[in-house]
């Protein structure tokens, strides 16, 4: 049952990661407001392919809820009906959360998919949290953690619904993708414990200290690059898709801290690397730890002097979160550690 309920949680912590993939995306194409509405699409739950969809229609039969834009607004059927020939508008009423009714067919999809992820996601996380009782008894701290995932994963789901409703506030964003990393740490968590091997390394107290330091380094710089990442979109904004090679040119205060902040975080990994090595503890994991840092400062290097090549800025982001979930695991197997040599 242990196996079977660990591989659940691999599968669900993939599929957790593919929404985080997927908002990468999301946020690479500008597809945030591809669905103006939540949790349907338009007021569709497979949204439309074409603007005129949501084109009044006369003689067209429409659904209570379900959208059109006119007059650069959007518009909500209050009941079901069926139109005539001329527009009525005493069966709609404006859409209350935002103003923004702009249709792009690839940007509703892209983030139709992100949602579709993030609904397998939750429900995996429902059949996990079902299938932790079996562990109550022996371990009711697994059974905990795997319902705390699932309301994690509701709040992640309302936290998406207000990134919509307040046309993607920044604020908002940083939170959705810390609650992500949170969601992250919790599955890893559930399979670390629901692992029968023992410890895979030995316990040095200043090590799994520095780990915890490391790991929390990370997540800071990650949160300083959503801050970047904001910049970038006013930049956007301002100058334009085009512009790539002036986005930079009068870079805000949090892009310099972003940059001598990654100094720091590849400093205290190279040096944990180099006392696990020294003192032969195990943790073999510090390896990967290692690639991604290498591959995740090219990125940033490819994207400020090569002026964001395609796919480089999602890329970046995928890699921080990759970095923060073995950071965990390294963290959980260096407590084990010493949890195992008290057990001794």
């Amino acid at each position: 049952m242990k196996w079977n309920f660990r591989n659940a949680a691999k599968i669900t912590l993939v599929l957790v990661y593919l929404v985080i993939i997927a908002g990468a995306v999301v946020r690479m194409t500008g597809s945030g407001m591809g669905c103006p509405d939540w949790p349907k699409c338009f007021g569709y739950y497979i949204p439309p392919t074409d603007v005129s969809q949501l084109q009044w229609q006369p003689e067209f039969s429409y659904d209570r809820g379900q959208v059109i834009i006119r007059e650069e607004s959007l518009w909500v059927a209050k009941s079901d009906f069926t139109t005539g020939n001329n527009y009525n508008e005493i069966n709609w009423e404006p859409y209350q959360k935002h103003d923004y009714a702009v249709f792009n067919a690839l940007h509703t999809w892209i983030e139709f998919i992100n949602r579709l992820f993030g609904a397998l996601a939750g429900m995996a996380t429902l059949f996990l949290a079902i299938a932790s009782f079996s562990f109550w008894r022996e371990d009711k701290k697994v059974t905990l953690i795997s319902w705390l995932i699932v309301f994690g994963m509701g709040f992640q789901a309302w936290l998406g619904a207000t990134v919509v409703y307040s046309v993607l506030e920044p604020v908002k964003i940083t939170m959705h993708m810390v609650m992500a990393l949170i969601i992250v740490a919790l599955l890893v968590y559930l399979i670390y414990s629901s692992d029968s091997i023992s410890a895979n390394g030995k316990f040095d107290k200043k090590v799994s200290l520095t780990l915890w330091i490391a790991l929390g380094l990370t997540m800071v710089q990650i949160i300083m690059g959503t801050q970047v990442r904001q910049f970038i979109d006013h930049q956007i904004d301002l100058l334009g898709q085009n512009a790539k090679d002036i986005w930079l040119l009068n870079p805000s205060l949090q892009f310099y801290l972003h940059r001598s902040f990654s100094i720091l975080v590849v400093l205290i990994n190279l040096y944990l690397a180099y006392s696990i090595y020294q003192k032969k503890l195990g943790h073999s994991k510090i390896n990967w730890v290692l690639g991604l840092l290498f591959v995740e400062v090219i990125t940033g290097i490819v994207m400020y002097y090569f002026h964001f090549p395609f796919a480089s800025q999602p890329l970046h982001l995928i890699l921080a979160a990759f970095l923060f979930g073995i950071q965990f695991y390294l963290v959980l197997e260096a407590t084990k550690g010493k949890l195992s040599r008290k057990t001794l």
